[in-house]
């Protein structure tokens, strides 16, 4: 739903009505505060509705966002979002069709003559587009119409479109049978063409996510998903393959002199304004040195605007440009982030009176119509109206209004107070997510990543194998799919598709594969009763700490007072959504009774301390102790610091305990704190020493946890059962994520950046010298700093020498461990003070430190480094709002480990902000599940793989526990010599056909097989006879388990199935629906007869289970 009537507000208000009157007499440069900024840009936009517009952000990210935002203020109005096609020599040759979709539809908006707005980034403006007389033809689909299925495919590929085996994405089509999916370029759903025979016979929109069809379309325009027709591009797709040394220059590739740059195709009405001034500048500078360091000279010119030209042409053509930082604007546009701290409506409803007391005109947008009318229904004081369309209201009081929106605002000069649903109500997310622990086996195939041919697999009763393929057999005349599997010594077996719930993929304690298992004898079975021991005890040592936990009475805090509240407005900063709902998480655990145990996972300086600050201050307030650990002196004395600028004007005491302090220092803060006279007590591992008693410790928090070892980690064990924790890392080691993921501890993930903060631009190459020479002077020009990373003591001064001889204006620092602490702290804050330009240091920067101004780094040896280890090396640069560089280097390509290659390549690949968590469990996967469990587990977890030892654990945890829910009953094992298998022409392509067989064999309830072939029909047509045989006999299967059946034989041409419970009645009521079935009541057998032939045999199995369900499960009565 649109907001687009609260713009009445903005047209009636005199700064803004002049404001606009201003741009169509000259160019005008305002003030508006960052929250306030869609709402304003949609009210001049607004204001000129009969005019097509370009609004320029500064990058892709915030570009598409706005679009979002002015979406829903301005809709019906065309908004559209136009994204850089990137620069990478591939990107320009052949671009991707997802975004060639959205640059299309964006351009013929503007130059289609309606009055659309376009929302750009300044590096897609700066990129040259091909004319649009260069573009293929789209083509109309209607319903009712004749359509050649090959003719219809070769216009696609011409188009630009990609084949694929599933369309998830623009610029996709898929062929199967006479069905074609397509997502048009330039539409926001996919659609699914049903043909008979040439002619359109149903045509609908379907979700790519579910692959399941939505409602229905009469006609669909196919617009190109490429800026080029085929014959102006087909070289250019072939060299995009190329290796990089063959690449020809791009302008023998394409018509480069018929690019033009997108200012110049605007009509010359179009109104362009600048949302963020500020950011515009940076960000093609940025652009403008990727693109040369990418491309050739000549290369850059043909197809880019270089940034002093188009900050001209820019200059010339807006009429308008915003920015959020204060200065000499004509202009000012205040507002208030819109931010509350109620966690109930009751809470809410305060919030919202105190604003229409104070005469604003309060909207708050729901992103669920539902949601908003079961507010409105349980409000106690006021009464919420529905916008629905209606006028916007001109007196104080609360709207509710069906819509998305991304942030509020409070605005004091317009009186309106807009609030999205999610800033209103600080709800407590649910936290727990489901891992393997809890998911148990049947999911084990969707483990990480899907099966795929040379997997290494693990069969419950057979052991590792490697997963060879997928076959379609004929045996004794019946035909069935199989998994191939390869055992030592080339053994095969082939596993039935109804037994695929007992494979699930390898994952073991390191990155190497395992020895493959062999064929008979005992030594499988061996191990998995070695593993089933060891997990039997793990089990019962985790339950016996949490269930500790929760057994014992921790202290409740109490809720947030006044000062605490002062202490939160004090934060320089704006909280991003993520922070705050980490803060109140926290707040939550903390009020509760029983310990807290938090994870807060979130990237280097996306404002982790500042949870840890809130809650600190929370429990010191209440007269609780806190201990911040920590895994350097450096780190210590940054939080020291930290803690103490924020907590200087409370009453409290905040002390630390370093190497940077002397022994009698330290020994007069450990006294002080036992006897309660420090309440906040900072510290390295001298913290778990036994000489270190609180007097009321109340609150522990442990920054960098994946730096501490296992005996630290066994020490804070003890101190979780009686105290809160709350545990600060970006990239958690693997156990840590595991326990977390598996609901054993919570966790909060912090992934939005803070304002203004860009990705760190990385490099992964070889070692060259003239490329460090250029970064630093770089840095230098720009007056910043860079740290230098060398991680051997013995020649760290050599090398810190050899940078001196290569940039000799660079002053140049050095740092290791190894140094006195007095002159460690020395250089550290002499650098940190800007004394010099250079810091040649070890690894002993990983640990939070926080220079604004370092912006540069660079690894000599990257290739020694751990993959969490480098990601939070990297994190230390790109702490402020210009661009950050980390230049990682490895001696050769040749000597690089393959471990060492896929680190360093996770790491190019995650160059965008918030990828921690990621890291964290693409870290799992190269380093192998060794660490999750312990040192003891990691043979075991070896022995027997990931995945099956954790089903092992989690069955042990549920009997120990005695807690394990009724679980479903099982299917019954059963065949009937029938064709039963996913035909090859139906389902084309392998992994759908896993995923068919998956969900068959692991399907518990029958509603499971119904909403499976509803799918399957509408993603493939109608199911052919062997697959409706094999969902009929896994249909059977779960009938007769939820009768009660567990063993179904076939002997002398009968079927008997047991234990069936019955009484006299249901006895005559199976004969009525089965005559000629045989109770046996002391066996508690039914035996029915069947024919021999196997399709007789098999409607009589299926007709069979039907009625023994139907008898067994109806209610008993008297006999």
């Amino acid at each position: 739903m649109s907001l687009r009537q609260l713009l009445t507000y903005a047209h009636e208000h005199d700064d803004v009505r002049e404001l606009v009157d201003a741009t169509r007499e000259a160019p005008q440069r305002a003030f508006v505060s960052a929250s306030l900024r869609p709402y304003l840009l949609a009210a001049v936009l607004d204001a000129e509705a009969e005019r097509p517009a370009i609004v320029v952000a500064g990058d892709d990210r915030a570009a598409r966002d706005l679009a979002a935002d002015l979406k829903t203020f301005l809709a019906p109005r065309t908004v559209g979002f136009y994204p850089a096609r990137g620069v990478r020599y591939e990107s320009h040759l052949a671009p991707p069709p997802h975004l060639v979709g959205l640059r299309v539809a964006a351009l013929d908006a503007l130059l289609d003559g309606e009055a659309a707005v376009v929302v750009v980034s300044a590096a897609a403006l700066a990129e040259k587009v091909p004319d649009p007389e260069l573009r293929p033809h789209g083509f109309v689909i209607e319903k009712g119409e004749l359509l050649d299925l090959d003719e219809t495919v070769e216009r696609l590929v011409a188009c630009g479109y990609e084949r694929v085996d599933q369309v998830e994405d623009r610029g996709q089509f898929a062929v199967r049978g006479d069905i074609l999916d397509l997502y048009p370029a330039t539409e926001e759903r996919a659609v699914r063409c049903e043909l008979f025979d040439i002619e359109v016979e149903r045509l609908t929109y379907f979700s790519t996510f579910t692959q399941r069809s939505l409602e229905e379309a009469e006609r669909v325009e196919v617009a190109p998903a490429a800026e080029l027709a085929l014959e102006h591009r087909e070289l250019a797709e072939l060299a995009a393959t190329q290796d990089e040394d063959e690449r020809p220059d791009v302008a023998e590739l394409l018509p480069v002199d018929r690019f033009r740059d997108v200012l110049s195709l605007l009509p010359a009405d179009a109104l362009v304004v600048v949302a963020a001034e500020e950011e515009i500048r940076p960000s093609l500078d940025d652009l403008w040195q990727d693109v040369t360091t990418s491309l050739h000279d000549a290369d850059a010119h043909h197809l880019y605007v270089e940034p002093g030209a188009l900050l001209d042409a820019l200059k010339e053509r807006t009429r308008l440009s915003l920015s959020a930082i204060s200065g000499d604007q004509p202009w000012a546009f205040r507002a208030q982030g819109a931010d509350s701290a109620a966690r109930s409506l009751k809470d809410a409803e305060a919030e919202l009176e105190k604003l229409v007391r104070s005469g604003y005109r309060t909207v708050v947008a729901w992103a669920r119509k539902g949601e908003a009318e079961r507010a409105a229904y349980n409000l106690a004081r006021l009464r919420a109206e529905f916008l629905d369309g209606r006028p916007a209201p001109a007196e104080p009081g609360v709207v509710f209004a069906a819509a998305s929106l991304r942030e509020g605002f409070l605005a004091p000069s317009l009186k309106l107070a807009l609030l999205p649903d999610h800033r209103l109500l600080r709800r407590r997310r649910a936290e727990r997510r489901p891992g393997p622990w809890a998911a148990g086996r049947r999911g084990a195939i969707k483990s990480f990543t899907d099966l795929r041919v040379g997997d290494v697999v693990v069969h419950e009763d057979h052991g590792i194998a490697r997963f060879t393929g997928f076959d379609t057999k004929t045996v004794g005349g019946v035909t069935r799919d199989y998994l191939q599997l390869e055992y030592r010594g080339g053994d095969r077996v082939f596993v039935p598709s109804d037994q695929l719930y007992k494979i699930s993929r390898y994952i073991g304690a390191d990155a190497a594969s395992p020895p493959l298992s062999k064929l008979g004898g005992k030594q499988w079975e061996q191990m998995k009763a070695r593993a089933r021991r060891a997990a039997h005890a793990l089990a019962g040592e985790l339950l016996n700490l949490y269930a500790e936990r929760r057994r014992r009475a921790g202290y409740a805090f109490p809720p947030d007072s006044e000062l605490l509240r002062q202490f939160e407005e004090a934060f320089p900063y704006r909280e991003t959504p993520d922070q705050l709902d980490a803060i109140e998480a926290v707040k939550a655990d903390m009020e509760e009774a029983r310990p807290m145990d938090r994870l807060i996972c979130g990237d280097v300086g996306y404002g982790k301390t500042e949870v840890a600050l809130r809650a600190a201050f929370k429990a010191a307030e209440a007269g609780k102790q806190v201990m911040v650990l920590v895994p350097t002196t450096v780190l210590a004395q940054q939080h020291y610091g930290t803690f103490s600028e924020r907590l200087r004007d409370y009453p409290f005491n905040v002390e630390m305990v370093s190497r940077f302090r002397s022994p009698k220092q330290v020994s007069d803060a450990l006294q002080r704190f036992s006897e309660g006279k420090v309440d906040i007590l900072i510290g390295t591992h001298r913290l778990l020493s036994r000489d270190v008693r609180p007097k009321d410790l109340g609150l522990l928090i442990i920054d960098e946890e994946q730096r501490f070892g296992v005996k630290q980690k066994e020490l804070l064990r003890q101190l979780r059962l009686k105290v809160d924790v709350i545990s600060l890392s970006a990239t958690p080691i693997p156990r840590t994520l595991q326990m977390s993921l598996s609901g054993l501890r919570d966790i909060s993930v912090i992934e939005t950046p803070p304002e203004g903060r860009r990705p760190v631009r990385t490099y992964v190459g070889e070692y060259d010298e003239e490329l460090v020479r250029k970064a630093i002077e770089r840095e230098l020009a720009r007056e910043g700093q860079a740290f230098y990373l060398h991680n051997r003591v013995e020649t760290i001064d050599e090398t810190a020498e050899r940078i001196r001889a290569l940039v000799p204006r660079a002053r140049v620092a050095v740092a290791h461990g190894q140094m006195g602490e007095h002159q460690l702290e020395e250089v550290m804050l002499s650098f940190l003070r800007g004394e010099a330009d250079v810091l040649v240091c070890t690894t002993i920067v990983e640990a939070g430190i926080d220079i604004p101004t370092a912006n540069t780094l660079i690894v000599e040896r990257a290739d020694l480094l751990g993959l969490a280890q480098a990601y939070q090396i990297r994190g230390r640069v790109g702490r402020s709002r210009e661009r950050a560089y980390a230049y990682l280097f490895y001696p050769s390509e040749g000597a690089l480990t393959q471990e060492a290659s896929a680190r360093l390549a996770t790491l190019s690949d995650y160059t965008e902000l918030g990828s921690g968590f990621k890291i964290a469990m693409r870290d799992l996967e190269i380093r192998g599940a060794g660490d999750l469990l312990g040192e003891e587990q990691s043979g075991h977890v070896a022995a027997i793989g990931f995945e099956l030892y954790v089903q092992m654990l989690d069955e042990a945890v549920q009997a120990l526990s005695g807690d394990s829910a009724e679980e479903a009953p099982e299917p019954v094992r059963l065949d009937v010599p029938v064709d039963a298998y996913v035909p090859a022409d139906y389902v084309p392509y392998e992994a759908a056909k896993i995923e068919v067989h998956r969900r068959v064999s692991g399907a518990r309830e029958v509603a499971d097989l119904i909403v499976l072939r509803e799918e399957l029909e509408d993603r493939f047509g109608p199911i052919p006879e062997p697959l409706e045989n094999l969902i009929k006999l896994q249909d059977a299967r779960i009938k007769l388990g939820n009768a009660g059946a567990r063993m179904v034989e076939f002997r002398a041409g009968r079927l008997t199935v047991s234990p069936i419970e019955l009484d006299s009645r249901g006895v005559r009521r199976l004969r009525e629906e089965l005559p000629g079935a045989i109770y046996e009541s002391g066996k508690s057998a039914v035996a029915v007869r069947v024919p021999d032939d196997p399709a007789a045999r098999f409607s009589g199995v299926v007709a069979a289970a039907e009625a023994i369900l139907k008898v067994a499960t109806e209610p008993r009565g008297e006999a």
